[in-house]
């Protein structure tokens, strides 16, 4: 019996230090979203924002005229509370006294922060990492897990319909492609 429960608790251990999968972006919008951005047409870039100029409120929120997909923040109810590992970009927001990163949206793509249009509120996902993590670099890619929740989170920077309560954060490696 003992035998079992040594061999039982090797293998749980081993599962705890297992990532879980990731998840994907796709699969914070509804069917109906995914389907609205398949069929829309392609989005003028000719904008201040593209030229390097932005307005006094920042550059993540969208800009009017757009196809409504781009300002869903229709959620997956499913993905509430769900324990998930996510893969995305920083966009800084706040950091603590020793200049650690510990609030920011993470966006699925480099440079969302400067490029537009934005992505969709219910692309982009405000994580909550009281820890923190020293951001050297906003096009650094970063694994994110933790706790996601359906959550409307509204700023001048952005809008998002997601909030995520990290345990842990990393950078992506060369070993993770």
């Amino acid at each position: 019996m003992r035998r079992i429960f040594l061999i039982a608790l090797l293998f749980c251990s081993g599962l705890a230090r297992a990532e879980l999968p990731e998840t994907d972006w796709l699969e914070l919008m509804p069917k109906s979203d995914q389907k609205a951005l398949e069929e829309m047409p392609e989005i003028d870039h000719n904008s201040p924002e593209a030229n390097g100029t932005f307005s006094n409120k920042g550059g993540l929120k969208q800009s009017k005229g757009l196809p409504a997909v781009m300002y869903s923040s229709k959620t997956v109810a499913s993905m509430n509370g769900k324990h998930i590992r996510l893969g995305g970009y920083p966009v800084p927001l706040e950091t603590d006294a020793k200049g650690k990163s510990t609030l920011f949206f993470l966006v699925p793509y480099p440079g969302a922060c400067i490029h537009v249009p934005p992505p969709p509120p219910n692309q982009l996902v405000l994580v909550r990492y009281p820890k923190g993590l020293k951001l050297d670099d906003i096009y650094t890619p970063l694994w994110v897990t933790g706790t996601l929740k359906v959550e409307k989170v509204s700023n001048d920077l952005a809008d998002a319909a997601y909030a995520l309560d990290a345990g842990q954060v990393r950078v992506v490696t060369d070993a993770d492609l």
